[in-house]
């Protein structure tokens, strides 16, 4: 009998008070106001790494979600995603408390210049000995455009070209520029680091001129583990050159796997192997040690959440609460102009559909056989490799999963066991610490194609 698929299991996360629970911030005992004292981020990290999981995934925005309603009002009143802070620099404080957890962070190619994020990223590298990875974002906020000092978004076409050189860059530091031998550390001959092992990278793109050489000696990993989050066409064909965790999804089940195959297919061509690839995708999972627990738990969610939190989140430029629930959603459409992907006769009906859409894809609710079972269809019938657990209550979601689920995933053969600590692309692909050979960025390795 073929050994069970094991699941990765991530905890998303944002450093805000509401991340993409809308509204579940005023949960009894959630303590998300919290997430500006390091101590709630430790004793996090604790709790997953105690329960097994295999990382963190802390998304980012650099903007304010201010669309809805023609400003930033409700998402400053609802919390979302606004106060926010820097994912990166709660790192190493979860670092120096753990020793087998991951943590992948979010960061923008758009906005700022690659040499100092390479540097950036190679610290947190050193810092948690090779267990960190990036989820490579091209930033879609008006508001973010604004901000370094743009008048609107720059066109995806472009913003995706831009990715693509500012990725080249980073290889460029991260595999060419140093050797892995060049810190010699020689005290008799007064040497720290060979000087013949050390290069410039002398980039001259499209956007960037960089010369190097990279300031941070090879880390564990050197090219951190590189996440994508994407489901369009130009994301997909990015994901296939660069990607190795593909946070992906779909309306339907056969949407997931198109969009897999699609990456997948990009990736042979691009002379990657197809199992190069691993997809993840944003789970909601609500426990409970008896059905009725599992049953209150969720009233509960459902009860708190924000319908407007959720709109301006989806930045719908259309108030729909501002009409009544009868009112055909052709006229909404023949006096706005605005539509959406499916159809709903009424504004009532299109309302409900959005709210009730985050609970339709890899969602469950239940006892932890239930949760489970469900998992286990998710791996073997969708054919995902991974979940990012949405994160409803803080830390009673982790808590749960952690005490109720992972035990029946583990009785059933679908984790990984906790050996001894490795860097997180070895925990993921059990195939060493470095780029796999077949990797674009590999290309640079030893110096080779600077310039």
């Amino acid at each position: 009998m073929p050994e069970p698929k094991k699941l990765i299991v991530n905890l998303f996360e944002m450093n805000t008070p509401g991340h993409i629970s809308h509204g579940l911030w005023r949960l009894p005992e959630n303590n998300r106001e919290r997430f500006n004292d390091l101590d709630y981020w430790v004793e996090l990290a604790q709790l997953l790494e105690h329960g097994g999981f295999d990382g963190i995934f802390l998304a980012d925005v650099v903007g304010a979600y201010d669309v809805f309603r023609g400003g930033i009002e409700t998402a400053l009143r609802e919390g979302v995603q606004i106060p926010g802070n820097d994912p990166l620099l709660v790192v190493p404080a979860m670092a120096a408390v753990t020793k087998r957890l991951g943590f992948g962070v979010t960061f923008s190619t758009t906005y700022e210049p690659p040499f100092a994020f390479a540097r950036r990223m190679s610290t947190l590298d050193h810092l948690t000995k090779g267990r960190v990875g990036w989820n490579i974002v091209t930033s879609y906020l008006p508001n973010a455009a604004q901000n370094f000092g743009l008048d609107g978004e720059i066109p995806k076409d472009r913003r995706y070209a831009m990715a693509d050189e500012y990725l080249d860059v980073l290889y460029k530091l991260w595999e060419g520029s140093w050797d892995d031998d060049a810190v010699v550390v020689d005290r008799e001959r007064g040497v720290y680091t060979d000087p013949s092992k050390v290069r410039y990278i002398d980039h001259v793109g499209e956007t960037f001129r960089v010369k190097g050489p990279h300031l941070s000696q090879p880390s564990p990993q050197r090219t951190p583990v590189l996440y994508q989050a994407t489901g369009s066409p130009a994301g997909m064909a990015m994901a296939g050159k660069h990607a190795e965790v593909v946070f992906t999804g779909g309306r339907t089940l056969e949407d997931f796997q198109r969009n897999a195959r699609a990456m997948q297919d990009a990736a042979v061509q691009q002379g990657r192997a197809a199992d190069d690839l691993k997809f993840i995708v944003q789970a909601g999972v609500i426990v409970g040690r008896t059905e009725d627990e599992a049953a209150d738990k969720l009233r509960a969610t459902r009860e708190l959440r924000s319908v407007e939190g959720i709109l301006a989140h989806l930045s719908v430029p259309v108030d729909l609460l501002a009409y009544p629930r009868e009112t055909p959603m052709a006229d909404v459409t023949a006096e706005t102009g605005f539509t959406l992907p499916f159809a709903a006769p009424t504004v009532g009906e299109t309302v409900d559909r959005i709210v009730e859409s985050r609970e339709d894809r890899f969602f469950v609710a239940g006892t932890p056989s239930v949760v489970a079972d469900e998992i286990e269809t998710w791996l073997d019938v969708a054919g995902i490799d991974g979940i990012n657990l949405r994160q409803y209550h803080s830390f009673g979601t982790a808590r749960d999963f952690a005490e109720l689920v992972m035990p029946e995933l583990r009785r059933r053969g679908r984790l990984r066991e906790d050996g001894e600590p490795t860097t997180l692309r070895e925990r993921l692909f059990g195939r060493g610490d470095r780029l796999p050979d077949g990797h674009w960025g590999a290309r640079y390795r030893g110096g080779a194609h600077l310039g």
